[in-house]
C-alpha cells in the first residue's frame, strides 16, 4: 500500500512538497484537501523539494500556496523537479 509522500497547500498549486524523500519512477500518493492522488514522479525528489502535478508550460506560473513563486524556464512534465534549474523567479533581483 502507497503513503502520502507529498502534499499540497492550496488546491490552485500545480506543484506538491515531498514529505518524504521520493525515487525516480515511484508512484506516490499526494495529499490536496480532503482527497489524494496518485502521481508517477519521474526524478529523485529530496524532502522540502517540489514536484510538477501537471504539465507545466515554458514561460507559465508555477503555484505553491496559491501564489505565483516563478515561472517554467521550459516545459515541466507532470512528476518532474521543479527547483532553480527550471524555473525563474519573478521576484526582483537584488532588492530593487
Amino acid at each position: 500500500m502507497l503513503k502520502v509522500k507529498a502534499l499540497v497547500i492550496n488546491p490552485k498549486d500545480n506543484v506538491a512538497t515531498a514529505i518524504d524523500d521520493i525515487k525516480a519512477n515511484s508512484k506516490v500518493l499526494v495529499k490536496i484537501g480532503e482527497k489524494t492522488v496518485e502521481v508517477l514522479v519521474k526524478q529523485d525528489i529530496p524532502f522540502g523539494h517540489k514536484f510538477a502535478l501537471k504539465k507545466i508550460g515554458k514561460g507559465e506560473e508555477v503555484v505553491k500556496y496559491g501564489e505565483c513563486i516563478g515561472v517554467a524556464k521550459n516545459n515541466i512534465e507532470e512528476g518532474e523537479h521543479i527547483h532553480i534549474h527550471n524555473v525563474e523567479s519573478t521576484r526582483v533581483k537584488g532588492g530593487e
